[in-house]
């Protein structure tokens, strides 16, 4: 036997805990939403109270929630509605901000088309209204995440999903 066995802790690399490790990554905010049409092709937008311009119905996801649960909770949610999550439209990235210290990867799935708008129930806490828009008429009211829509409803005609990143 050889003095190898007893030397070769000393030449082994130190491992980082994983606790240590994992804490010290970059994190990211996680969103998901749904692409949800009427019947004549118009996009279902909500108003949330807190912010200047529209939405497609969908949130921030709870921890460890997965970007579907995450769309069915919001929608569900917001205007009161279980419906299937269909498949990925979209994957968009967007960099931290002043107001917003991590970067957020956001996910918009296929929420298929409303034949009974009238189910819908707003949820009162956080939204100040709902409604059909015609596609250009939603970007119109998309504020910065306008880029998103033309994008969605591309990936649901073609049925390739999509990729925004920030440019």
């Amino acid at each position: 036997m050889t003095d190898d066995a007893d030397s070769t802790s000393a030449d082994r690399p130190t491992f980082v805990a994983p606790e240590i490790y994992y804490a010290g990554l970059a994190a990211a905010f996680v969103t998901a939403g749904a692409l949800i049409t009427d019947p004549a092709g118009r996009v279902l937008l909500v108003k949330p109270n807190y912010r200047d311009h529209w939405l497609l119905p969908g949130g921030t996801a709870d921890d460890n929630e997965s970007p579907e649960a995450t769309c069915a909770r919001e929608v569900k949610e917001e205007i009161g509605l279980t419906l299937p999550v269909g498949p990925l439209l979209l994957v968009d990235w967007r960099p931290a901000r002043a107001e917003r210290p991590r970067p957020t990867v956001s996910f918009i799935f296929d929420g298929g088309t409303l034949e009974s708008p009238e189910r819908i129930r707003l949820q009162e806490d956080e939204l100040d209204d709902h409604a059909f828009f015609e596609p250009d008429q939603a970007i119109a009211r998309l504020g910065p995440l306008a880029v998103r829509l033309p994008a969605a409803l591309q990936a649901r005609a073609t049925k390739i999903p999509v990729y925004l990143p920030q440019l």
